[in-house]
């Protein structure tokens, strides 16, 4: 047995309530289950009990086994003082308060077919626990709680952005920049370009925004990837201009082997973001300025166009040439952009300003990006889960990474529902 699913129980209401009596002879009647709570202290806060007919207000706690009270501590922590019930499994003891008071324990009953419910669901080796039973919950039902997961991811980057803006002083600009350098790097490169932006400052580039050969060399050169170049002339004004940079800025370079090359198409290698990212900073001065003042996904999406210099045209890598050809940023890597970075911020810009309006633009952008094409998306489309577009794909993600991935049916909306039909 599993505390967790004693608290579903009690919260559900799905145990024998209505001749409840404690180990104490007092008969209890439960009127109101109280406020989950996922802190410390007691489980249920505020609950309402009839306890022989005198009402009390206060907080219940579930255990499995009543000497769990002491054995968690609670005899001797005046937090649970103010417990007045305490629900469990197995009642194997009495139990006491602080002072020495006892308070009454009920065991809870309930049909042990919704544990066998429970236990197949945490069992069974399904790609999502509930994959055969999913489809017979009401569409509606799954879209209202797909909502609440996009909020909750949201809600999860947002702890993230906010930490990141506390460093930086509420910097918008840095934090965004920081941010944005991560996601050029599209997961494989990820980690080197956020030690690249946190090794170069914004307003270092800035200063130099309207010299596109100067962004590069200190973008590249920091990047500690110009140590492979010197082949060229344009090779070699990056060098110079990165070393006066160097010094000027006391700038030290990451290591240029962090970078992955790897099984990666050559549109995708670290040298051609970096070419990219550099192009929007040349472009865009106040990025993060832009994108709050940006209504819809269109016009984030022209803001995100940029093309490499000419000199990427015909190179991959230093030192090799290759057939010519522009090096746009494209739709779908703009869309991975807007998605991971521009509608977290605007979530968050719109939080901590009290803005809704900014809260309710990130998801209407979410709304008008086409559906992500990912592993875990293919598999929904396969179990007859077909998203509309990239706030359900996000949502879908966090279904799965979050609650399928570790088997938490009890906290899933769709597993409750599904355990409480007592169907699996």
């Amino acid at each position: 047995m599993k505390e967790d699913f004693l608290h579903f129980v009690w919260k559900n209401r799905l145990f024998q309530h209505d001749s409840l009596v404690a180990n104490t002879g007092e008969k209890i009647k439960v009127l109101r289950l109280g406020e989950h709570n996922f802190d410390a202290g007691p489980d249920f806060f505020n609950a309402k009990v009839e306890i022989d007919g005198t009402l009390w207000v206060g907080n219940v706690e579930i255990h499995v086994n009543a000497s769990d009270w002491a054995r968690h501590g609670h005899h001797k922590d005046k937090n649970y003082d103010n417990v007045i019930l305490q629900a469990v499994y197995n009642n194997d003891t009495d139990v006491k308060r602080t002072n020495g008071e006892p308070i009454p324990t009920v065991e809870l009953k309930f049909n042990p077919s919704i544990y066998q419910n429970y236990q197949e669901l945490l069992q069974n080796q399904y790609w999502i626990p509930c994959q055969n039973d999913f489809y017979k919950v009401d569409p509606f039902f799954v879209k209202h709680w797909l909502h609440k997961l996009m909020i909750e991811r949201l809600e999860r980057k947002s702890n993230e952005i906010i930490a990141c803006l506390e460093k930086n002083k509420n910097d918008w600009e840095e934090t965004f920049y920081q941010f944005l350098a991560r996601n050029f790097g599209f997961k494989t490169n990820s980690q080197p370009f956020e030690l690249l932006a946190k090794s170069l400052p914004y307003k270092f580039l800035i200063k130099h925004k309207n010299s596109l050969i100067q962004i590069e060399a200190m973008l590249l050169g920091q990047a500690g990837l110009l140590q492979y170049a010197l082949s060229d002339d344009y090779t070699k004004i990056l060098d110079r201009e990165y070393k006066v940079f160097s010094t000027k800025f006391s700038l030290r370079h990451i290591d240029g082997h962090l970078w992955k090359f790897l099984r990666l198409r050559p549109s995708n290698f670290p040298t051609i973001r970096i070419a990219q990212f550099g192009s929007l900073i040349h472009k865009t001065s106040g990025l993060f300025s832009k994108i709050i003042q940006a209504g819809n996904a269109k016009e984030l999406l022209e803001l995100f166009r940029v093309s490499t210099s000419p000199y990427w045209e015909n190179h991959y890598v230093f030192n090799k040439e290759s057939e010519s050809k522009e090096k746009k940023l494209g739709d779908q890597a703009i869309h991975y952009i807007l998605i991971n970075t521009v509608v977290p911020f605007l979530f968050v810009y719109g939080k901590i300003k009290n803005l809704d309006d900014f809260k309710e633009k990130s998801l209407e952008i979410l709304d008008q990006i086409p559906p992500e094409s990912n592993s875990i998306v293919k598999k929904w489309e396969k179990l007859g889960i077909k998203a509309e577009n990239a706030f359900y794909t996000q949502a879908l993600l966090q279904l799965k990474n979050e609650y399928c991935k570790f088997r938490k049916c009890i906290q899933c909306q769709i597993g409750n529902k599904i355990l409480k039909s007592g169907k699996v």
